[in-house]
């Protein structure tokens, strides 16, 4: 490649056409956006062994990554998380050490990898997705990383979305009113879109909660992944012989935009721009990591990480509904 076209540029194009593509049929179709980009790019697994591809899947898959997840900052503000309450905060909180707990537990049973039980305890107790791609960044790599990576991202938006159409008849049969339905579908449902698709099923209010809530529990992915930063920070990666740095750069910039947002300095409409712009990274990382995998591969992950998925939403929302219980 010569200068004025550097050698991750053709594979960065080719990951962005995959997303262009998911999104075309995510909006004139329906479904998941962040599913369709997974499955085109793994239709394209063979892109991933071409070097003139190979360079920019790799760019994508790593910082276009960063960059998305860095940018969900701007979505959070403080003065959201402390309308919550002092509280449900704390509930949700404890929900998600709870979760990934859980993660770590059916692992061992299961006969996986810590690494393994993380991955999807983090994907399944804060944000789904873009949880699951940040939390994988911090952890060892392996090809059986990124493979186990794929396959959550897979289970988790799939749960997500079987949650989005469940969980509003279940909060109606319990009788759970505006507020206390927002509170329970923010804090158990997977995904962003799916738990706006979700709340605003049932009413306003309950949309404008389960937001809410949601955020407090994206901004967990700050500590969650620091504290998995430092704890694999020891731990070399084969071919690696630089130590990653002690506090990931994309999450430094992830709290100064939450800081930024909080004092209110961003307008709205930069605000909803980073936050769009943010998911387009998302799903051209998602993209890359699609062509980066084969279905043989996935195959060979067996059923535990649908059975480490399932537990640990069922276990995320029993404990939640414990706690509705007591404010219903």
């Amino acid at each position: 490649m010569n200068r004025f076209w550097p050698s991750w540029l053709t594979g960065l194009f080719v990951a962005v056409l995959i997303a262009l593509a998911a999104t075309f049929v995510a909006e004139h179709y329906g479904g998941p956006q962040l599913l369709y980009a997974l499955f085109f790019g793994m239709a394209l697994n063979f892109l991933a062994h071409d070097g003139r591809t190979k360079p920019g899947i790799q760019f994508a898959a790593r910082h276009v990554l960063r960059l998305g997840v860095a940018l969900l900052g701007a979505r959070i503000a403080m003065d959201q998380i402390v309308a919550i309450g002092f509280l449900p905060m704390l509930w949700v909180a404890i929900g998600v050490i709870v979760t990934i707990a859980t993660g770590l537990l059916l692992s061992r049973v299961l006969g996986t990898s810590t690494s393994d039980g993380l991955l999807t305890g983090g994907a399944v107790a804060i944000c789904g997705a873009s949880a699951a791609l940040a939390i994988a960044s911090v952890l060892p790599k392996s090809e059986h990383l990124q493979r186990y990576t794929i396959i959550t991202v897979v289970g988790v938006t799939a749960l997500s979305t079987i949650a989005m159409v469940l969980y509003p008849l279940f909060a109606g049969l319990l009788g759970m009113s505006g507020n206390v339905a927002g509170l329970f579908i923010g804090a158990t449902i997977h995904d962003v879109a799916q738990v706006v698709g979700a709340g605003y099923l049932m009413s306003t209010e309950t949309g404008d909660t389960a937001i809410v809530v949601k955020l407090f529990r994206v901004a967990l992915l700050v500590p969650v992944v620091l504290s998995l930063s430092i704890l694999f920070r020891g731990k070399a990666t084969p071919g690696e012989t630089k130590r990653p740095p002690l506090v990931p750069a994309f999450l430094i910039a992830f709290c100064l935009l939450v800081l930024v947002n909080s004092v209110g300095v961003l307008p709205a409409p930069l605000v909803q721009t980073v936050g769009e712009f943010s998911r387009w990274c998302l799903v051209v990382a998602i993209a890359a990591l699609g062509m980066q995998t084969s279905l043989q591969d996935l195959a060979s992950l067996g059923w535990a990480p649908i059975a480490l998925l399932v537990g640990e939403t069922v276990v995320l929302a029993v404990f939640t509904l414990a706690y509705m219980q007591g404010i219903t």
